[in-house]
C-alpha cells in the first residue's frame, strides 16, 4: 500500500521561503509522476508541479520562476522549493503520485492516485 507523507510546512513573511518533502512508502511503479497540488479552503485543489518519470518538470504559471519541484537524493522522496512566497500561496498543500498513464503526468488531479494528507503553508 502507498503512503504519501509531507513534511516542511508551517508560516512564513511575504518575501520568505519553505522547503516542502515528500516521502513514499510502498511500490510507486517503475514510471511514476511525482507531483504538488495546493488547495484554498472553499476552492478547487490545484496542481502546482509536477515531475514526469523522464525528469520534464512542469509548473502552473503563478509559481513559475518562484517555486522548484526536485527529486530528492532519497528514491521515492520529491522536495518544493518555495521563494518569494506572497499571501496568495497560503493554502494547504497536498503532495501526490501515480503511474504513468498518458504522454505526460500533467496536473490534473484526477491523474494521481495517490495522495498525502497535506501540509499548511501560510504566508502573512
Amino acid at each position: 500500500q502507498v503512503q504519501l507523507v509531507e513534511s516542511g510546512g508551517g508560516s512564513v513573511q511575504a518575501g520568505g521561503s519553505l522547503r516542502l518533502s515528500c516521502t513514499a512508502s510502498g511500490y510507486l511503479g517503475s514510471r511514476y509522476c511525482m507531483a504538488w497540488f495546493r488547495q484554498v479552503p472553499g476552492m478547487l485543489r490545484e496542481g502546482v508541479a509536477n515531475i514526469d518519470p523522464d525528469d520534464t518538470l512542469h509548473y502552473d504559471e503563478s509559481v513559475k520562476g518562484r517555486f522548484v519541484i526536485s527529486k530528492a537524493g532519497r528514491k521515492d522522496t520529491w522536495s518544493l522549493q518555495m521563494d518569494n512566497l506572497n499571501n496568495e500561496d497560503t493554502a494547504i498543500y497536498y503532495c501526490a503520485s501515480s503511474a504513468l498513464t498518458h504522454n505526460s503526468c500533467g496536473l490534473a488531479t484526477h491523474r494521481y492516485r495517490y495522495w498525502g494528507r497535506g501540509t499548511q503553508v501560510t504566508v502573512s
